[in-house]
């Protein structure tokens, strides 16, 4: 169904917000009518912020203004007619705001179209299993909104007694300079005679005795007045206070915890529309309750009444000073982070936004914002407001960015494209944090006659100098986005978590690894747990209340090996993504089995039964382990495991025609026809010899089971050890006929070359008399 059917059935606040998105900019009627052709164009395919896509974004806008004008032109009718002059303005005002900026017109439909979106999922959502959840975000957001309300009526409700205020304060000067005008005729008697003082002076000091009476009245009035507005202020400041704390240290920080889980591989945080409307509708009320204040401050210096209410001003200014203050800090954010493992010498991205830009009219000053990267201890010294602005731990360049105004989407912010982090002054621990800090020089808030110099931090970064320092810094990363406490003293962050905990993470983190929806079973989570605790118990209740330090995570090595756990965890996700994803979803590869479960798992079952699993021994490898009879002792089964494969390998041949070269694997555990489950990810035959050359061919045998039935007494190298892994031989095969000599033998004396490497043999041609037999043994 169309998005825009869909977002015409919103209800409540959802199609308010649906509402609120057009206007001026985009009127709402040229959605509806081109409803089908805005929703069938690429929009997502153009990049915004490559100003050489303009010509692509210039095309889309006179398409949009003909499409307008063609719709136009068919309309008939009375009712036809009146449109037709409508959507031709729409066409000609829509040209005149985009022509020279076709690319804002893109920012603008698409910012529409993932908001509608949006409000669409999560009005539908609400129906769906979850929506218990829905059910209780809807709850919260109407319980904000209503809080809005309030703070809308007493707001209201103070400028209505501030007009009051101020009208009868002015009406009391009128009185106080009329007493004074009657106290000039007073004083001016003593000039006339005696008679006529006598006559005109009892009438003028009784109109004098009712002015100071009435004056003295409505001073305490005026004063009770201000009192009673000075304390509606303090309860809308702190109904405001406690709906700020709400949106910024619930809402925003929760925003802020998804977008560190999504650095883990969680779900995306999501976007902050609904924050930013918030926002702005704190920083408006705020401003006008500002502006009540010094407007009552005011009153109170044009007619100085003794009293407490100067000190009160003073707070309430204090306090809503403090406010915005706080909105400012808490509402400059790292919309996009950079990347958290940082190698010097390469470019990276990011770009913060101040949610309160537009409202409080930034972009008509413009700041400069500057990223540098700093140390924890100049982390700790920035978070108690001590001045850090000179210290830099590391040297990026293009560190320099404006921020910009997108008036169709109401965002203030900064995009940082190209930024590089130098080699020089790097950080000589290589995998210790590091936060890149974003601050700007000064903004300069007009309506509030008020200044700030902020800053932020960004999730912190691990800076590397080379790829082999990847997998260290990954680790740091991923247990301090995992288990760092909102608003801790940087670094600080747990040295021990319970083990169910640490599920979560790297269960989270594989499945973003390898895109997949299969995630750890409890199965594998308990193979792991053995692994990191040396422990042979299958009971996942065993594995609940431990702990696992982050040295057994990361710093010591396990038992017997020279790898620690997360090197050998890290190893398995990027065999699995680079060259294993699809057996993955396809539930082909069991993984987390160890040797003496796989041996358990296949005795039972016929010869020819093969699993993959994951090797114990080697990082990044997965081995083959199959039961078959020995070929040494009739009668008796045993369980083989091939010799691990690693990257290097499936670099060579994939791990579907590795399987469908073996003939002695029959079924994938536990009785699914090979074939069934890897025919379709086999590399198709090649094709016939072009230009008089034969395209060589790369297959591999397992000596042992190089037939069905293999002979004890061939004299092949056989593996009787059951521990032991055989390892495969790749051939390179050639047409038949070539590969014999006038005798019929195979002429191995000058051709073969066992330290050769397979990719080098295959840049050779073919000579059209010989053919070349190559076997090459891998032990990796």
């Amino acid at each position: 169904m169309a998005v825009w059917i869909q977002a015409q059935q919103l209800q409540g606040d959802a199609l308010h917000q649906m509402q609120s998105l057009y206007g001026q900019h985009f009127p709402i009627e040229v959605r509806h009518y081109l409803s089908q052709w805005i929703e069938s164009q690429l929009w997502d395919a153009i990049d915004l912020e490559n100003p050489q896509e303009e010509f692509k974004a210039k095309r889309l806008l006179d398409s949009l203004i003909q499409e307008l004008q063609n719709k136009a032109e068919h309309q008939v009718g009375e009712d036809g007619f009146l449109l037709k002059i409508k959507l031709g303005h729409y066409a000609n005002q829509l040209k005149s705001t985009y022509d020279r900026c076709p690319l804002e017109l893109v920012r603008c439909i698409k910012h529409i179209l993932y908001t509608e979106q949006r409000l669409v999922r999560e009005a539908t959502n609400s129906n769906s299993p979850v929506g218990g959840m829905m059910d209780s975000m809807s709850q919260k957001y109407q319980q904000i909104n209503q809080a809005f309300e309030e703070l809308r009526l007493l707001t209201q409700d103070t400028e209505n007694d501030l007009r009051k205020l101020q009208h009868n304060q002015e009406y009391f000067i009128i009185q106080y300079q009329e007493s004074m005008r009657i106290q000039a005729q007073l004083a001016s008697l003593a000039t006339l005679p005696p008679a006529d003082r006598q006559l005109r002076e009892p009438a003028l000091l009784s109109k004098k005795n009712t002015v100071e009476a009435w004056l003295t009245r409505e001073a305490n009035t005026l004063q009770k007045y201000r009192l009673d507005l000075a304390e509606k202020h303090q309860k809308t400041l702190q109904l405001l206070r406690k709906q700020q704390t709400i949106i910024l240290d619930d809402e925003l920080i929760q925003w802020k915890r998804r977008q560190q889980l999504a650095g883990n591989g969680g779900p995306p945080e999501g976007g902050l529309d609904i924050l930013q409307s918030w926002c702005e509708k704190l920083a408006e009320t705020i401003w006008q309750n500002r502006q009540q204040i010094r407007r009552a401050e005011h009153l109170r210096q044009q007619l100085p009444i003794p009293g407490p209410i100067e000190e009160l001003l003073n707070e309430l200014n204090s306090t809503i000073t403090d406010i915005i203050s706080t909105l400012v800090t808490s509402t400059f954010i790292i919309e996009k982070q950079p990347p958290q493992v940082l190698k010097t010498q390469t470019k990276f991205a990011a770009t913060v936004r101040l949610l309160v830009g537009g409202k409080l009219n930034v972009h008509m000053n413009p700041p400069q914002v500057k990223a540098t990267i700093i140390s924890e201890q100049q982390a700790k010294a920035l978070l108690k407001n001590e001045n850090t602005r000179n210290d830099s731990s590391g040297e990026i360049l293009n560190n320099n960015c404006v921020m910009e105004y997108h008036q169709t989407t109401g965002t203030l912010s900064a995009h940082f494209r190209n930024m590089v982090k130098s080699g020089s002054s790097t950080p000589t621990c290589s995998f210790c944090l590091f936060p890149c800090c974003f601050y700007h020089c000064i903004i300069y808030f007009c309506n509030f006659l008020l200044s700030f110099s902020e800053q932020t931090l960004s999730l912190p970064v691990v800076v590397i100098v080379h790829g082999s320092q990847d997998n260290n810094a990954t680790a740091t990363v991923l247990w301090d986005n995992a288990f760092a406490e909102p608003g801790r003293v940087p670094f600080l962050v747990p040295d021990k978590v319970l083990w169910p905990q640490l599920c979560e993470v790297i269960n989270m983190k594989y499945k973003a690894e390898v895109q997949s929806n299969r995630g750890l079973s409890e199965e594998n989570l308990v193979f792991l747990a053995q692994k990191a605790f040396s422990s042979s118990s299958n009971n996942p209740d065993d594995y609940r209340s431990m702990t696992m330090t982050w040295s057994q995570f990361n710093r010591e090595s396990l038992p017997g090996r020279n790898f620690t756990f997360w090197q050998w965890f890290d190893g398995v996700m990027e065999l699995t993504k680079k060259h294993l994803k699809p057996h993955w979803n396809d539930g082909a590869i069991l993984g987390f089995v160890n040797k003496q479960q796989a041996q358990d798992m296949l005795m039972s079952k016929p010869n020819g039964t093969f699993l993959l699993r994951f090797s114990d021994s080697e990082i990044g490898g997965i081995t083959i382990a199959w039961v078959a009879e020995n070929p040494n002792k009739a009668g008796e089964r045993m369980v083989w495991n091939l010799m691990p494969y690693t990257t290097k390998d499936f670099t060579i041949r994939s791990l579907a025609d590795r399987i469908s070269d073996l003939n002695h694997l029959l079924f994938l555990y536990p009785d699914r026809p090979k074939d069934e489950v890897f025919s379709k990810y086999y590399t198709p035959p090649l094709s016939k010899a072009v230009d008089g050359y034969v395209k060589p061919q790369i297959k591999q045998v397992v000596p042992e089971f190089a037939t069905a039935n293999p002979d004890p007494a061939s004299g092949n190298p056989t593996y009787m050890d059951q521990g032991a892994s055989p390892a495969p031989v790749i051939y390179n095969i050639f047409p038949a006929d070539s590969m014999l000599d006038a005798d019929g033998d195979f002429d191995l004396d000058d051709t073969m070359d066992v330290a050769r490497h397979v990719e080098e043999l295959l840049r050779r041609p073919v000579e059209s008399q010989w053919s070349v037999f190559v076997s090459d043994l891998f032990t990796s």
